[in-house]
């Protein structure tokens, strides 16, 4: 089968190289959407998604980019979760180079936070929280990103995950600067360099 994928790969980048992108998006979706999901073919597939991606980023199809996230899932269901958690990021980000997608965006991290909670995927669940009270923060809702924000503190604090603290706190940090909070914004940037000391 890899060599199978490999020759479709193959046509796919012809296809692309030739200008025809309908029918390289049609390829690269027979890969890594309508063939049976294997860790075999892993590497294929994740090459495909890629590809994909940057088409429809290409075209600004943010629903196509959207709809993939849905349609890969029993794709993720036989990978290893971290590998699923990136394609998942990679996929959000490249819905954020397409203009004005913001609310798009926002609908996508609670979709995937609610099937990452679901699928208990807690590492990815934290990450998509937290793009989403960024997201609430771009939007000006300071109080649904506050109360996300809040209950991820509770969460990470007693994980220990300092990495994750920093970048919480510091969304924190920007969210109460907003709401002209200056001594809560000064202690959430004193909370986020002492995690921060406490990795290096």
């Amino acid at each position: 089968p890899n060599t199978a994928m490999a020759a479709s790969l193959a046509d796919a980048a012809a296809q692309e190289a030739k200008g025809d992108s309908a029918a390289a998006i049609r390829t690269y979706r027979s890969i890594c959407i309508e063939a049976s999901p294997s860790q075999a073919n892993a590497q294929a597939t994740e090459a495909a998604i890629a590809k994909l991606c940057a088409l429809y980023t290409k075209q600004h199809d943010a629903n196509a980019l959207a709809k993939m996230l849905t349609e890969l899932r029993p794709f993720f269901a036989v990978i290893p979760k971290a590998k699923t958690a990136k394609l998942v990021k990679n996929i959000i980000d490249a819905v954020a180079k397409v203009p004005n997608t913001t609310k798009l965006q926002v609908q996508l991290c609670r979709e995937q936070a609610e099937w990452a909670k679901a699928e208990k995927r807690s590492f990815l669940r934290q990450r998509l929280e937290l793009r989403l009270a960024t997201l609430l923060l771009e939007l000006c809702d300071y109080a649904p990103a506050l109360t996300l924000i809040t209950r991820l503190l509770t969460e990470v604090k007693r994980l220990d995950d300092k990495l994750l603290l920093v970048d919480i706190h510091l969304v924190e940090s920007r969210v109460y600067h907003a709401l002209r909070n200056v001594a809560k914004a000064k202690a959430a940037l004193t909370a986020s360099r002492t995690a921060a000391n406490a990795i290096y």
